[in-house]
């Protein structure tokens, strides 16, 4: 029940992307950027790449969202959870972070190279989605945000579920292909495929870098 080894695999390019059913780019006055369980429990079990690269990408789509004064959220799950809290959870993966604390005490940190800092904010993580028993939905809302950029692990699983909820709420997910990492390129480009035919638009680093740092005309949405 614990996280497979995952072995290297090479990030799709802008040219492997699916087809999509919406044409939505990031917009600096809707946007706000999500950090998805970029632990160090989660990124252990890759051998090396794609995580370099797709950290390298998170950091830059972090200095970006805040030089423009876009939201950054993370979500982070806890390194001690009660059993009512992990409820599922434990029979599809066991104790999670849990298990390995006490020999990590730094386990549930966010990778150094991605630590929050002051003014982002770091959402309590208990289930697949980012939504589930927290503030997310409430935070995007009084921010006036209705897209959402998904970054960070894993693809197929938590980040996957969260964009399907965004979509179910109204809210545009934007998931940032090489932003991401999963288990294998397979599960990676499943994920990819199944938000651009299902819920949200699937992007570029590099686009979306661009579509953030645009200036923001004087009859954008605020």
């Amino acid at each position: 029940m614990s996280l497979p080894k995952i072995a290297t695999y090479r990030l799709p390019t802008a040219a492997e992307l699916p087809a999509g059913r919406v044409d939505w780019r990031p917009d600096p006055t809707r946007a706000a950027l999500l950090v998805h369980d970029a632990q160090r429990y989660f990124l252990a079990p890759f051998a090396g790449a794609p995580i370099p690269r797709v950290v390298a990408n998170i950091a830059a789509l972090l200095d970006t969202a805040r030089d423009a004064g876009i939201p950054v959220f993370y979500t982070a799950q806890p390194g001690r959870q009660s059993t009512e809290d992990r409820g599922l959870l434990t029979e599809f993966w066991g104790a999670g972070i849990g298990a390995v604390i006490d020999d990590d005490p730094r386990a549930a940190d966010v990778v150094a190279e991605l630590a929050p800092r002051a003014g982002d904010t770091v959402l309590d993580k208990w289930r697949y989605s980012a939504f589930q028993r927290t503030r997310l939905t409430e935070l995007l809302a009084a921010a006036r945000r209705d897209q959402l950029l998904i970054t960070g692990v894993y693809a197929h699983i938590g980040c996957q579920a969260t964009a399907v909820e965004a979509f179910m709420s109204d809210l545009r997910p934007i998931l940032v292909c090489d932003a991401v990492a999963d288990f294998s390129r397979e599960h990676h480009d499943r994920a990819c495929a199944y938000v651009a035919q299902c819920c949200g638009a699937v992007i570029t680093t590099a686009d979306a870098l661009a579509a953030l740092a645009a200036p923001v005309s004087a009859g954008a949405r605020r």
